[in-house]
């Protein structure tokens, strides 16, 4: 059992302090069953009287920490600890071969015996931002047609997974489809002519948006660690042909990249 007990009354905790302490104390083996199985939180009524914080207050603590993945709740039934196991995130699945009418997410679950799916959040088009545009050659003002993916797991959103191409490669395409498109959208691509060969991932430290917190399920105001990796994909003729941007939690995914040693001359 952890040491990290109440302060005194006289030294008021913060929402912050709170947070910090209920962490050490859940890492530390708290509120688990004998066997060691997660056990309820006490409400957040007597954990605010224990630390000093209103009931209001406490509820922040608890949002916090759901949002760091490491307590849920059950309507009714209060805050729990969660056992959150992270997604092995493996970019270069992309270019494994897929069964027929599986997309790359479904293939990536089954690999790792999970299970999930894609929430469509949004198929629209507009005008390509300056990231896309540059990524993609794209002209001022030129529009894509934009696929916006949060990634389930195991009942949670794993990460957002916002795809961008030309918006003349895939206009009246099954790419535009208001849904999920059951083969995946890379084989709609390949279809077009221009098949995915190769792709250039730029990875970046980020704090989740205000957007992305919602999409993940983290509620406003509790953003968290994350990366983003910017993919840029071409096809056969070096074209590139499409943008997908994710969105990894920290704390939910552990990203993994298999690298090979090239053979050919002045590539080792």
């Amino acid at each position: 059992m952890s040491s990290n007990r109440p302060r005194k009354p006289q030294e008021k905790a913060t929402v912050d302090d709170v947070v910090i302490l209920l962490r050490e104390r859940i890492k530390a083996g708290d509120f688990r069953k004998p066997d060691g199985s997660p056990d309820k939180l006490p409400s957040a009524q007597v954990l605010g009287d224990e630390y000093g914080l209103s009931r209001q207050s406490l509820v922040r603590v608890l949002e916090k920490l759901k949002a760091e993945g490491i307590v849920r709740t059950r309507k009714g039934s209060g805050a729990w600890v969660h056992d959150w196991k992270p997604l092995l995130f493996y970019p270069q699945s992309e270019f494994h071969e897929q069964a027929p009418n599986i997309d790359i997410y479904t293939s990536l679950l089954d690999a790792a015996h999970r299970k999930g799916d894609a929430r469509m959040d949004e198929i629209t088009r507009e005008p390509a931002d300056e990231l896309v545009r540059s990524r993609l050659g794209l002209l001022d003002g030129e529009y894509v047609a934009v696929r916006r993916r949060t990634n389930m797991v195991d009942g949670a959103a794993a990460h957002t997974d916002d795809s961008y191409v030309a918006l003349r490669i895939v206009e009246r395409s099954d790419w535009v489809l208001q849904d999920n498109v059951e083969r995946g959208t890379n084989r709609v691509l390949t279809e077009l002519g221009h098949e995915i060969v190769r792709s250039i991932d730029e990875i970046h430290p980020h704090t989740t948006t205000e957007g992305e917190n919602l999409r993940l399920g983290l509620g406003a105001g509790n953003s968290v660690p994350a990366i983003k990796i910017v993919s840029t994909n071409y096809d056969a003729a070096d074209l590139p042909v499409q943008v997908t941007l994710f969105t990894l939690p920290a704390h939910r995914n552990i990203t993994v990249y298999e690298r090979f040693r090239t053979t050919e001359r002045g590539c080792e």
